[in-house]
């Protein structure tokens, strides 16, 4: 039943993966549609994150009041619906109005599951777990580009959101398999278990150090997510259809990292595993910066970027409850999924920014910054955590 209940935990993340690339794959086609400014998408992502980070911030309480079950169903239920919504928009407002309930549901789920996994299974699982939502993001730009050649976005829109509806119902249909563990177990506490809340999470040493340092993660990866091609074209005269392709191949690498990270990470254990992938990343920035002309180094880096971020977002997860202790962890994790997003929202513009008034080339030294500040965050933490 554990071997059970983990595959539909994987299915729950790869629902959590899939409509994350919907509107970058759509939007040229409905931008033009809704005859808005191309930078309107950008409303609807802040919107999103505005809200996926407002129930991080919730998500303890609502795991302590209805247990993970219930948040994971009622969460991919309104990313199910929130998704048919937007296939039925006809004005750019109905997207601003969709965008609600698709974030509330996107940090409740991704908050609670990571707890859950965390507390019941191994770092192997863990890695595993970011891995399915890895598939998740590659498979829906399929799902849209096939939609735009047959009929239109709405389709992929409403395509998702079946496949959504679908995984409510396997959810539904698996209830009892959340009973292989305690109730304690499925993320409710008992009665007299306290809400730790955000101050007081807050208070507990080593916790800021912890936030910092995962904000710094997620600012960088995203930042090389959204930006990478675009160095590739204008600072290192790569061609633009090998730069696309090789963009795309920094989130298969995450995800491809994260599979063969599971394969050792029970043997290595959580802290040497983020050093390891520090240090791997780094030598990918550092090629970044080769004063080659060849374009196989900065496509290289890339990759090695991607294999070196891997392990690191679901290591630095899964120590969380080892670190602070289960009865903590819960609130700490929802904490942690807000400053994610918060790192993943607002870096990267601000690097647009930089890029717009100095240059893209600042790319591999914005990553640095990052990159420093996260193993000098994540270094103090476990300083602070040995002597608790």
């Amino acid at each position: 039943m554990y071997t059970l209940l983990l595959a539909v935990i994987y299915l729950a993340f790869i629902s959590l993966g899939l409509p994350d690339s919907l509107l970058g794959s759509a939007w040229p086609v409905m931008q033009q549609e809704f005859a808005v400014p191309l930078s309107y998408a950008g409303m609807v992502t802040m919107i999103i994150s505005g809200c996926t980070i407002l129930s991080s911030l919730c998500s303890e309480r609502m795991t302590h009041r209805l247990g993970t079950r219930a948040v994971t169903v009622a969460s991919v239920l309104l990313t199910a619906v929130s998704l048919l919504g937007f296939s039925t928009a006809s004005a750019f407002w109905m997207l601003c109005l969709w965008a609600v309930p698709y974030g509330l549901g996107a940090g409740a789920i991704d908050a609670a599951l990571n707890n859950y996994v965390a507390l019941h299974y191994s770092s192997r699982q863990m890695s595993w777990l970011h891995c399915f939502w890895g598939v998740g993001t590659i498979i829906s730009p399929y799902i849209m580009s096939l939609s735009l050649t047959r009929s239109g976005w709405q389709s992929g829109y409403r395509t998702v959101a079946l496949i959504q509806f679908g995984i409510v119902a396997v959810l539904l249909l698996t209830l009892p398999l959340w009973k292989a563990h305690k109730p304690t177990d499925a993320g409710k506490p008992e009665p007299q278990a306290e809400v730790l809340g955000l101050r007081r999470a807050l208070r507990i040493r080593g916790v800021p150090f912890l936030l910092t340092g995962f904000f710094a993660y997620c600012a960088a990866e995203s930042t090389v997510g959204l930006w990478a091609s675009s160095y590739l074209v204008s600072a290192r005269q790569v061609s633009e259809e090998m730069a696309a392709a090789f963009g795309s191949l920094f989130y298969i690498g995450i995800t491809a990292g994260r599979f063969q990270a599971g394969l050792v990470s029970d043997r290595l254990g959580d802290r040497r595993l983020i050093r390891i992938g520090a240090c791997v990343g780094a030598a990918g920035i550092l090629c970044l910066l080769l004063p080659i002309p060849a374009d196989w180094p900065a496509l290289g880096g890339l990759i090695i970027i991607g294999l070196g971020f891997a392990p690191i977002y679901p290591c630095i997860i899964h120590s969380t409850p080892h670190n602070f202790g289960s009865e903590n962890s819960q609130a700490i994790i929802g904490i942690q999924m807000a400053s994610a997003y918060i790192g993943s929202t607002f870096m990267p513009p601000l690097f647009g920014l930089l890029a717009n008034h100095i240059s893209i080339r600042l790319l591999p030294f914005f990553l640095a910054v990052f990159v420093l500040l996260m193993v000098w965050m994540l270094e103090r933490t476990n300083r602070a955590v040995s002597h608790r």
